[in-house]
C-alpha cells in the first residue's frame, strides 16, 4: 500500500467497532496530538493532528490534518502502512510518499511528499506509541 492523500469521508468515532473473529470487539481509535510543523524558521508552529485506526483497515492508519492547512480549506489526509509508523519509531522507514525516522530520544519526524511539496512534521514519540497501543489492542468485551 503507498501512502494517498485524501479526503476523508466522515469522522471517525471511538465507539465504532468489529467483531473480530476471536469474538472480541476491535473499536476505532482517535488520538488528537500537536505536533510541530518544521520549516527553516527558527519558530515552528503548533497544529492539531488526529491519529486515526479503523478495524475495517488494519493494516493502516491515518494521519488528518486541520482544514486551514490545506490551500482547499479541507481536511488532508494521509493513509499510510501502520508498519511504516512503527517502523518509524526505531530507525529511518519508508521511501514514497511518507518517510519517518526517530529524532532523538523523544520526537518522531514524519515527511510527507506530495506534488505540491514536503511537509515535515515532528511528533513526541510517546504520543504515537500510545496510538499504536491503542491501535492493536482490541477491546476486552465480548461482540
Amino acid at each position: 500500500m503507498s501512502a494517498t492523500a485524501e479526503n476523508p469521508t466522515g469522522p471517525a468515532t471511538a465507539t465504532a467497532a468489529t467483531a473480530t473473529t476471536s469474538g472480541a470487539v476491535a473499536t476505532a481509535v482517535e488520538e488528537r496530538v500537536i505536533a510541530r510543523v518544521i520549516t527553516d524558521d527558527p519558530l515552528y508552529r503548533k497544529i492539531p493532528v488526529a491519529l486515526r485506526f479503523a478495524p475495517g483497515e488494519p493494516l493502516a492508519v491515518r494521519i488528518v490534518f486541520p482544514a486551514g492547512l490545506s490551500p482547499e480549506g479541507t481536511d488532508n489526509e494521509w493513509v499510510f502502512p501502520r508498519a511504516l509508523l512503527e517502523a518509524g519509531l526505531q530507525a529511518p522507514s519508508g521511501t514514497g510518499d511518507v518517510r519517518i525516522w526517530p529524532c532523538g530520544r523523544v520526537q518522531v519526524v514524519v515527511e510527507f511528499h506530495s506534488p505540491d511539496g514536503v511537509a515535515v512534521i515532528q511528533f513526541d514519540s510517546a504520543a504515537l506509541r500510545r496510538f499504536l497501543r491503542r491501535a492493536y489492542t482490541p477491546a476486552t468485551r465480548s461482540a
